[in-house]
Order: C-alpha cells, then sequence, then structure tokens
C-alpha cells in the first residue's frame, strides 16, 4: 500500500488533539491486526480508534449501547495520513467497471478465455455467503474465510447470483446462503432481495428450493455489541424513486423485529458491519459457515475403531496365516 503522505496533505500534528488521536491511532493498529496479522480495511481501523476513544465495549452486554462516533471521519483520514503505511491496512476496493449504453457488437471469447475447468459448477456447493459491503467480502477473502470455510464469498453488487452457483447449491441437501448485512434498512431488507433472486433461479432451473439465512447484523445485535451508531437519513414514507429506494427497504423488513428495533432504524441509526472488531468477525462468519461441530472422540475410541480398520487392525495373539 503507498503511504498515506503520498496521497493527500500530511501534516504535523501541532496540538493536543492532534497528538490524542495519533497516540488512539497507533494503538488501534496494533488492535485491529491481532492476534495473527489479520488484515482489515480502513473503515475498521476507523471504528477500532472510536473504541480506543470511548472503550464503552468494556461495559456489560446487558446493557445495549449504540454510541455516536467520538471522532469525525475526517480527523481520522488526517492521522492516517500522517501515521504513514499501515501494516495490514487493505487498499482501497477496486472500482467497478461502467458498461456503455450504447450497444456493443457480440464479441466471441478466445479460446485461451474458456475455463480450464469446464465441470467445475458440476459439483454440490453446501454453503455460499453474499456480503452487502465489497470492501467485507474482499477483507474475508484477504484473510482466507473461503479456505477455511470452505463457502464461496461474494458481493451483493453481484447479484443476480450465477445460475450455475445455485444449481450446485441444489445438489446437497440443507445448502445454504447466508447474508451478511449491515444493522440499516437496507441490508436487513437485503436477505429478502437474495431470497427472492436465488428462489427465481432456482425456479427457472426446476431445481429444489435453497434456503437463505441472514447473519446479521441487526440493530439488537449492535446494542449487545455496543457498536459504534451514526445517524443517517430517516427513511421516509415518500413514495418509491427506484428499485433500492429506502420506502421499498423499509417495507421488506422482517416481521420478526422488535417494535423497539424498528424505532431505531426509522430515526436514521445504522451499525456497519465494519465497526466489529476484525477478529471477532473472522470468528463469528467461521462459525456460522461451518455449523454446528461434531462431536469429538477420545484418544480411546480412536483405538478401538482401529480393529475395524481393514487389513492394518489391532494385532492379536493369532498366530499368522
Amino acid at each position: 500500500m503507498t503511504p498515506r503522505a503520498a496521497t493527500g496533505t500530511s501534516r504535523v500534528a501541532t496540538g493536543i488533539g492532534d497528538r490524542l488521536l495519533d497516540r488512539a491511532l497507533a494503538t488501534a493498529v496494533a488492535r485491529a491486526g491481532a492476534p495473527a496479522r489479520i488484515r482489515f480495511t480502513e473503515r475498521q481501523l476507523y471504528y477500532e480508534m472510536c473504541r480506543v476513544l470511548r472503550p464503552l465495549h468494556t461495559v456489560p452486554r446487558r446493557i445495549p449501547l449504540t454510541p455516536a462516533p467520538p471522532v469525525r471521519y475526517e480527523r481520522f483520514e488526517e492521522a492516517l495520513r500522517r501515521y504513514g503505511e499501515v501494516p495490514g491496512l487493505l487498499g482501497p476496493v477496486p472500482e467497478a467497471r461502467t458498461v456503455r449504453a450504447e450497444p456493443q457488437p457480440p464479441v466471441q471469447p478466445e479460446p485461451s478465455a474458456q475455463p480450464e475447468e469446464p465441470d467445475l459448477y458440476d459439483y454440490g456447493l453446501p454453503r455460499l455467503l453474499v456480503c452487502q459491503s465489497r470492501s467485507v467480502a474482499r477483507m474475508l477473502l484477504a484473510n482466507d474465510i473461503h479456505l477455511e470455510g470452505a463457502c464461496p464469498v461474494l458481493a451483493a453488487d453481484g447479484l443476480p447470483l450465477d445460475p450455475r452457483l445455485v444449481a450446485g447449491l441444489g445438489r446437497v441437501d440443507g445448502a445454504t446462503v447466508h447474508v451478511l448485512h449491515d444493522a440499516s434498512t437496507a441490508g436487513i431488507a437485503l436477505t429478502a432481495r437474495v431470497r427472492a433472486d436465488v428462489a427465481a433461479v432456482a425456479g427457472a432451473a426446476g431445481g429444489p428450493g435453497v434456503r437463505v439465512a441472514s447473519m446479521g447484523l441487526v440493530p439488537r445485535h449492535a446494542a449487545a455489541l455496543h457498536l459504534v451508531s451514526p445517524h443517517g437519513p430517516a427513511p421516509g414514507p415518500g413514495p418509491a424513486t427506484g428499485p433500492d429506494d429506502a420506502h421499498d427497504d423499509a417495507q421488506a423488513l422482517p416481521s420478526a423485529l422488535e417494535p423497539r428495533e424498528r424505532d431505531w432504524l426509522a430515526g436514521g441509526r445504522f451499525a456497519e458491519v465494519e465497526s466489529v472488531p476484525p477478529a471477532r468477525l473472522l470468528r463469528t462468519v467461521l462459525r456460522v459457515v461451518r455449523g454446528p461441530r461434531m462431536p469429538s472422540h477420545s484418544l480411546w475410541t480412536g483405538l478401538r475403531e482401529l480393529r475395524t480398520a481393514g487389513f492394518m487392525t489391532w494385532p492379536t495373539d493369532r498366530s499368522a496365516v
């Protein structure tokens, strides 16, 4: 990653406030990458700095809290430019390629562009993770969650899903699409959008239904974890202006939300997935996608099972034939 000083105007910390932010940022950098050199995004580092400045995460979870940010993001960026290069910090997410409005002639793919494994989509797929944020999906991939959890990770801006992926999910009993989203009106409504997309693709292919489950966040999660919760524009009751309109999202909220959670969302509050500490986010995602653990066996159980392991069985007193 290029140093921040090369991308913006850097200045030396002159006041007590700047020096305090610099010390908080240094502590946040050490915490964000712990315990095993975790890769993290810029917003995850910002929220870690907020926890350093206002350590309300130490308050017992039975006391619900969603504190406001103690420092503006612009002040954080200034401190980040003064800090320089941050180990473990992921660079900015590459911008999505724009599609031209005018029609283009069809382009035949080159032979080298054909997939080397044409039967890749012929296998079953037990689980899939769809993230609302591209930066979160990139962070999970950078930390090898897709390898440890045997779970492909996609971003929601890649919807609709490839029909071949949905077909692979349909080949496995109990296959699940997990949706990781913010505690916001648009984020909570994403699960219903993914469910409708999966049902439409599976129905067109004539395959079985696939379970779509929300991994969170929802407002009660944010309150229990004491996540920093900024204020945004409140979803208004006005007419819808597009498929992503906040009014449509408000109508798609699940009935399982408690009244206080709906009031929290109606007030324009939200909590991003990136506000969860990076290590906790990785542990939670890995635990959910892996599912319940199988019961462990003792050493003696394993030794007894060796007696039925074919020709390499436990030795007996009988002489060899």
